[in-house]
């Protein structure tokens, strides 16, 4: 990389004497100033296999990079229900934390809260554990124990 002589330093004087030599942000660099939209109260919310692959659950916040859009949905197989459900828990998790009285929000929350729940323990019944953390719910620690959950033919293809 090419370093900038101090004369094209002093032709520049908004960074004259700017340098980055410590691999840091110079204490002379301009500043940005972000604009972060407030969430509005009660907003209208994708279902959750759409809002995982829009990247979030409320339409108000979708804004594509570059205004490339993804419009497919996962495959409706077990575990895709459990990253989408996942995905919308933490969603509105997100969204109650500045919006605590929103009383449609929280039931929603609960009630992909507990379809969560469900369909984790029917995976873990069929598959076993799914998670580190339930690894060890039955007297033994058998999280490594074959197939892993992203071995779709081990598991069926039913990933």
């Amino acid at each position: 990389m090419e370093r900038v002589s101090n004369s094209a330093q002093q032709n520049a004087p908004a960074t004259q004497g700017c340098t980055d030599a410590q691999g840091k942000l110079p204490s002379c660099a301009p500043l940005a100033n972000p604009y972060v939209p407030y969430q509005s109260e009660r907003p209208d919310a994708y279902n959750p296999a759409k809002g995982i692959v829009r990247g979030t659950m409320y339409p108000g916040l979708d804004l594509p990079f570059m205004g490339m859009v993804n419009q497919s949905e996962l495959s409706n197989t077990l575990m895709h229900q459990i990253q989408s459900l996942s995905f919308a828990t933490t969603e509105l998790g997100l969204y109650l934390d500045t919006h605590a009285d929103d009383d449609e929000a929280l039931d929603l929350f609960n009630r992909y809260r507990e379809l969560y729940g469900e369909l984790m323990a029917e995976y873990e019944a069929k598959r076993g554990p799914l998670t580190m953390q339930q690894a060890g719910a039955n007297g033994s620690y058998d999280w490594v124990n074959d197939p892993w959950p992203w071995e779709y033919k081990a598991n069926d293809k039913e990933g």
